[in-house]
């Protein structure tokens, strides 16, 4: 098959339980869940409630009816980014942030008249507290951040903000895309209202899976409404939760696959997952450093990131690198903009992109050491 170095964007493969669940769920039950008595939909209500159980012991999520599924996690910030803000609210975000973040804010800047307040995060690390601070208005509603950027795997001060917006009042709303399930999180620890997350990358899950966790006493507007198979009656969303976020049939197989993910991720233990990511982060870090022609962007230490790294080679394109890497070498990398060109504006490589590196937890030192060898024999034909 080749070595996989593209988990940022999917981690692959999963679990082996992971397959199993689905091929189970679509074998032996099959039917929607929320939706019937009979014995096969009440297992299949049991499935959606483990897969939410799960998660909330992930997060430290004590009521896990406040998580609501949704099927990735731009769905979930779209949620709660146009269901919270109103016309004329003040926003604060990063110059780091995914389209899924940047692009819901700007529509509602031409659509409601929001203000945008971007952190500027020089060379593509974090961004000081005290432009934060400084940044607060009366009018500030929301304070939304990635935890982990995309580009350069650089970890934002989630924990120090979340108490600067709880001593302030303003809704914290984290997007966890890179760090749920590679990185720690519990809600009540970093202050964290919302916390949008997806199912296919860090905890392992498959495509089509995600959500948003909402903080008691928030209410976003849904985005979408439609059946629930709740209080059929009336003629608006239901108020219960997550009922009122959820309409129309739900992923089941996905949530099942979603469920043994987590399950293999609790027994596992994150801070392990984190420590091995770490281990190949460093040994990968430290190859690509001497690599002639190659400029790595992004934080040096190891223990400020995720295990994401993004560089270039002098005098030639990132898709070269990439086109080269997959079909000389059997190397899957990305390259581009990553669908951040907040990130890449912030790092100088809005015009050229950059190879993206990014490692899972099936990865091994052989992959990386392949991959270096790869870099090293093309670095060593453009010189020459």
């Amino acid at each position: 098959m080749g070595i996989y170095l593209d988990n940022a964007a999917t981690s692959f493969p999963k679990p082996e339980r992971v397959y199993k669940a689905i091929d189970d769920y679509l074998r032996h039950t099959g039917v929607s869940a929320g939706r019937g008595a009979y014995k096969l939909a009440l297992e299949a209500d049991r499935i959606v409630y483990e897969a939410r159980s799960h998660l909330g012991r992930l997060f430290n999520i004590k009521d896990v009816s406040r998580i609501v599924f949704t099927f990735n996690v731009t769905e979930a910030l779209n949620l709660a980014i146009k269901g919270l803000l109103k016309e004329g609210d003040h926003v604060i975000t990063t110059s780091m942030e995914h389209n899924a973040v940047w692009r819901p804010l700007k529509r509602l800047e031409r659509e409601r008249g929001i203000k945008i307040t971007a952190l500027p995060c020089p060379q593509g690390g974090s961004f000081r507290l005290r432009d934060l601070q400084e940044s607060i208005r009366p009018e500030t509603k929301m304070i939304v951040m990635l935890h982990a950027s995309n580009v350069t795997g650089a970890l934002m001060p989630v924990e120090e903000v979340g108490k600067i917006a709880r001593k302030k009042g303003i809704p914290f709303l984290v997007d966890a895309a890179q760090t749920a399930g590679a990185y720690p999180i519990d809600v009540e620890a970093m202050n964290i209202d919302l916390l949008a997350f997806t199912g296919h990358k860090g905890l392992m899950g498959p495509q089509g899976t995600g959500g948003l966790y909402i903080r008691e006493g928030f209410e976003p507007e849904p985005l979408i409404e439609g059946g629930t198979g709740s209080e059929s009656i009336l003629e608006e969303q239901p108020r219960v939760l997550p009922d009122r976020y959820e309409a129309g049939t739900q992923n089941v197989a996905g949530l099942a696959g979603l469920k043994a993910a987590v399950k293999f991720l609790l027994e596992t233990g994150v801070e392990n997952i984190r420590k091995k990511e770490l281990e190949l982060l460093g040994y990968l870090q430290e190859g690509l450093k001497r690599i002639p022609g190659l400029e790595i962007y992004g934080p040096p230490d190891v223990t400020s990131k995720v295990g994401v790294v993004s560089f270039n080679l002098t005098s030639v394109s990132a898709g070269e690198v990439a086109y080269v890497l997959d079909e000389v070498y059997g190397i899957m990398v990305r390259s581009g903009l990553h669908c951040a060109p907040c990130a890449h504006r912030s790092i100088g490589t809005l015009e050229r992109g950059a190879v993206r590196v990014s490692l899972g937890y099936f990865n091994t030192r052989d992959d990386i050491d392949t991959l270096l060898a790869a870099l090293r024999d093309i670095s060593g034909r453009l010189r020459g």
